[in-house]
């Protein structure tokens, strides 16, 4: 169905993306891993999952994002789960394929570099690296295993730093699949924007290296809506091609979500609006967003 997407892209329309999946999951009563956050829901309970694809869907979603985002290789391989991380993402697409039967709309599936969480926060814990050969090696095989199950496009989440964010989409793009790019970032105490998480690494400096790996779009993604207007401009400096936001709101306490402050869907598409007028044209939410708030973006841009 990536035809569809495509087709809105070249004509500059507005294309309205899912909400936080890992997060609505967890809203329903499905259990987090303190290990792999909502990774293990495609298995154990994949009925609520399934329900929350369809129910984004349902709000005028154009494009669903498989539940992929946990099953980050660099995560799974730290815990010695490599083989399980591809029967897990094979079970995600085949759940989020079953939500969208007979709709014109997308399934992508989602490629992180979450590594290990440190328990209660939302902080990677850096200890832990991988040498290059390496990475690339497992990102290449997770990427793989998403093509070979069928998604329609890649979408890279979370990315925010200049060396596994790059491994990590530069095997996405040899799939031949399209790729698109999320970026995730936050303001450091001097007002600078940095990757989430990774204060030494400027966002105008991954921002640069991705856009020029040939993704077929840029989204901020999993960022406060207060600092996606600014890191749309740093996009632009870096990219002319199609972008998007969704951003998130609420914060995450490892292996949870805390829907604390969470903007509301009127609110997030006042923003988007604004957002558009500084050319994006893809709007959803991530992490502590759902349904309610794709529903309203649907309506504000006339799409539902």
């Amino acid at each position: 169905m990536y035809e569809h997407i495509a087709t809105k892209l070249a004509r500059g329309e507005i294309i309205i993306l899912d909400g936080g999946t890992g997060t609505d999951i967890q809203r329903r009563g499905a259990t987090m891993s303190g290990d792999t956050w909502c990774a293990e829901a495609n298995m154990t309970h994949p009925d609520i999952v399934c329900e929350v694809h369809r129910d984004y869907v349902k709000a005028g979603a154009d494009m669903v994002i498989a539940n992929t985002f946990a099953t980050s290789p660099l995560l799974f391989n730290a815990l010695g789960r490599d083989e399980a991380l591809l029967a897990i993402d094979r079970a995600a697409v085949v759940l989020a394929q079953q939500a969208v039967q007979g709709k014109p709309v997308a399934v992508a599936g989602s490629i992180s570099t979450m590594r290990p969480v440190e328990v209660g926060t939302d902080r990677t814990d850096k200890q832990q690296e991988w040498p290059e050969a390496e990475a690339r090696a497992l990102f290449a095989r997770k990427a793989s295993n998403l093509a070979d199950a069928g998604v329609d496009l890649i979408i890279m989440e979370m990315m925010r730093d200049t060396r596994y964010s790059l491994w990590a989409t530069e095997a996405a793009v040899a799939t031949g699949l399209p790729v698109w790019v999320g970026i995730a970032t936050e303001r450091r105490a001097d007002g600078e924007l940095v990757g989430f998480s990774h204060e030494d690494e400027l966002l105008d400096d991954v921002v640069r290296l991705l856009a020029a790996t040939g993704p077929a779009h840029i989204s901020i993604m999993h960022s406060s809506p207060n600092v996606t207007g600014d890191a749309i401009e740093v996009v632009k400096r870096h990219w002319k091609g199609p972008m998007g936001a969704y951003p998130e709101s609420g914060y995450f306490q490892m292996p949870e979500w805390n829907f604390v402050d969470i903007i509301s869907p009127d609110d997030l598409a006042a923003q988007a609006e604004r957002w558009r007028g500084q050319g994006v044209t893809a709007f959803g939410g991530c992490c502590g967003l759902g349904p309610a708030h794709i529903a309203a973006l649907a309506k504000r841009f006339q799409l539902a």
